[in-house]
């Protein structure tokens, strides 16, 4: 059978704020992300006669569970509701995303193969629906269903889609460490119910950045106290020619930078591989 061939962008939290913790275990959050041209790829086919096969490749393929990961749990969710009932995938991802670094790349996987179900495999949803099923999958999958700059208002999980489009150069650093979501949620006592980030109008990057030191990332004083190498690492991007501004991407370990040209954020990715020759380093720009 043809291979379906799918680009899965990873997502970055510019902002994060943590508002109060709820009672299913997740938490309620304010933040801006936007998606950025590093990505997973998935080939997806149908096969007959046959269970599921599902295999990872790549340079992140380990330490992901090949019996229970977001794209087991889509299927499973699927076949529960009887929407995919009597038809078998062949679904290979080449991860190119690291897993535990805050670039939400199960997510994203998961989200991209719901859209695929929904549009290639026309199952036809609802778009309340493609979300309820999404949000039963995981937090971040409803967010990247649509690969736009979105805004978490924190009230009641409201997800904006924002028409503006952000024009970023990046430099993202993944030190090798899995950060587990749920502990550094877990840990984090720092709770802001009364500030929610308020975004609107940002025009230029100019006024992004300015934003952004505004409203920081409450995660990542928990992250930097647990792993202090991250701090040295979002500290020495910092230093960097054309650096406009770094830190922690969700609930990390990935750090990253935001620059001020490409050709600055291609010079800056030589001095930190030489300086941390055994940290990932990628140059990334906004789609």
């Amino acid at each position: 059978m043809k291979s379906f061939k799918i680009k899965s962008y990873c997502k970055i939290n510019l902002s994060l704020k943590v508002i109060k913790r709820l009672k299913n275990g997740y938490h309620k959050i304010s933040s801006l992300i936007t998606f950025c041209d590093l990505h997973d790829t998935i080939l997806i086919s149908k096969v007959k006669n046959s269970k599921d096969k599902i295999s990872f490749s790549g340079k992140f393929k380990k330490g992901i569970n090949k019996n229970s990961n977001t794209v087991t749990k889509l299927l499973n969710l699927l076949r529960k509701n009887n929407l995919i009932n009597n038809q078998s995938f062949k679904i290979n991802i080449k991860k190119n995303v690291p897993h535990g670094s805050g670039l939400g790349g199960g997510s994203s996987n998961a989200a991209d193969l719901l859209n695929y179900f929904n549009d290639q495999a026309k199952i036809k949803l609802k778009k309340t629906k493609i979300i309820d099923l999404a949000k039963k999958v995981g937090f971040d999958v409803p967010i990247s269903l649509e690969k736009r700059n979105t805004f978490l208002t924190g009230k009641d999980a409201q997800i904006l889609r924002l028409n503006k489009k952000f024009r970023l150069d990046l430099l993202i650093i993944y030190p090798n460490i899995f950060c587990s979501t749920k502990k550094i949620y877990k840990k984090n006592k720092k709770m802001n119910p009364n500030k929610s980030q308020f975004f609107l109008n940002i025009k230029n990057n100019k006024k992004l950045i300015h934003f952004l030191k505004n409203n920081d990332n409450d995660l990542e004083q928990i992250v930097i106290k647990i792993y202090p190498k991250i701090k040295k690492i979002i500290d020495y991007i910092k230093l960097q020619k054309g650096c406009l501004f770094s830190r922690i991407t969700g609930s990390g370990s990935a750090c990253i930078g935001i620059f001020s040209s490409r050709h600055d954020a291609i010079y800056a990715q030589k001095l930190i591989r030489a300086k941390y020759p055994k940290y990932w380093c990628v140059v990334s720009k906004t789609i």
